[in-house]
């Protein structure tokens, strides 16, 4: 093992400790996924806490040395815009809450340059299948090229929430709406799991087009749908995925707590009521538990 395997060998154990993961197929894929393959040559610009008034946002690394990147850190991959690759333990416990097996059919919404989504593709294995999706053209392409060596991945450009990709086990959002699309939950299969980070613009935040708020994992139970919050999030917004009425509904909601005691996702029509945490158009988070399957 050369220097550079120990690195990354460490870093999934110091990520996974991090974010509480026990998963051995995720460790592993953290393990042996390198990181450099996906965010271009170095120096790198590295984001190691967030930005307060008056500060830099980014820090350069001193070399190129690919050691630098396993880190629980953010890397820019387009610093005029402040997109980053996100930091490894917050994804790595969000993927740790798909409980994803071997054999998988996953959609990865907002994909990026596609480490994460190679890391998804090395915990579901070579039969099983990642679409990974992302709207903006040059990132797809990018993801595309760096994931040619795992066959169980197709890229796609395109909206996410309107691209029927068929039927899935898992769907990981990785960009913050206000609401669940119907096709997430419509291509679902029976106990299939959907992680979606529900957010709420930031006032006054140092770059736009962020959000704060919290990641939702939605599950099929029977005819229903199970609902917890795995963490609380702050992600940029996912297009075409935001309503400013249910933004508004959900910021209330935020304000008013109790976010912790949501059970289940109701999309049948009913009256507003003491167990309706949000409570919107085509959806509500209920403090209700599902129906029994």
């Amino acid at each position: 093992m050369d220097d550079r395997d120990a690195a990354r060998h460490a870093y999934a154990e110091t990520v996974c400790a991090t974010a509480n993961v026990c998963s051995p197929a995720l460790r592993a894929a953290f393990a042996c996924v390198a990181r450099e393959r996906f965010l271009g040559p170095g120096p790198w610009q590295v984001m190691r806490s967030l930005p307060t008034p008056g500060e830099g946002i980014y820090e350069t690394t001193a070399d190129a040395d690919p050691r630098h990147l396993y880190a629980d850190i953010l890397v820019a991959i387009d610093p005029a815009r402040y997109l980053n690759n996100g930091q490894p333990s917050a994804l790595a416990r969000w993927i740790d809450a798909l409980d994803l097996c071997t054999g998988d059919r996953v959609l990865h919404v907002g994909c990026g340059v596609g480490y994460y989504t190679a890391i998804l593709a090395e915990v579901v294995g070579p039969l099983g299948h990642i679409t990974a999706i992302d709207i903006d053209a040059d990132l797809a392409q990018r993801a595309r090229t760096h994931l040619a060596p795992w066959p169980q991945v197709e890229v796609v450009t395109g909206d996410g929430g309107q691209l029927d990709t068929g039927p899935c086990d898992a769907i990981f959002v990785n960009a913050g709406a206000t609401h669940p699309r119907p096709l997430w939950l419509e291509r679902l299969r029976p106990r299939g799991r959907l992680l979606v980070p529900l957010t709420v613009n930031i006032d006054g935040a140092p770059f736009a087009g962020v959000g704060w708020g919290g990641m939702l994992k939605i599950a099929t139970s029977g005819d229903a749908f199970a609902a917890q919050w795995v963490s609380p999030v702050g992600i940029f917004h996912c297009a075409d995925a935001r309503d400013p009425g249910v933004e508004r509904r959900l910021r209330e909601a935020f304000e008013r707590g109790g976010w912790e005691a949501v059970r289940s996702l109701r999309v049948m029509s009913h009256a507003a009521g003491e167990t309706c945490w949000l409570h919107a158009p085509g959806f509500c988070l209920s403090t209700l538990p599902p129906p029994a399957a």
